[in-house]
């Protein structure tokens, strides 16, 4: 699962969530309620999209560097091209 899905599937839920809460709330008070709910919610959604940018494995690291090498590149017949560098 890439990146942009993890982000799309959190963006759908935070979505629905909030359309959730939003339809179940009771009649409006005019009181200041102050900022927990509103630093707590953006805490908990900085962990979720920071631990999936975390998890996600666009590259792999060996002792902090890249691992790269040589790969041979071919043609549709199987013809062999040059080599290319590629990081994994």
């Amino acid at each position: 699962m890439s990146i942009k899905t993890k982000f799309a599937a959190l963006a759908l839920t935070a979505l629905a969530v909030t359309g959730t809460i939003a339809s179940t709330t009771s009649q409006a008070e005019a009181r200041p309620y102050g900022w927990g709910w509103g630093v707590g919610a953006g805490l908990v959604g900085a962990a979720v999209v920071g631990s999936a940018i975390a998890a996600s494995d666009s590259y792999t690291y060996n002792g902090g560097y890249r691992r790269c090498a040589w790969v041979r590149q071919y043609d549709a017949f199987g013809n062999f091209i040059g080599r290319v560098r590629s990081c994994y």
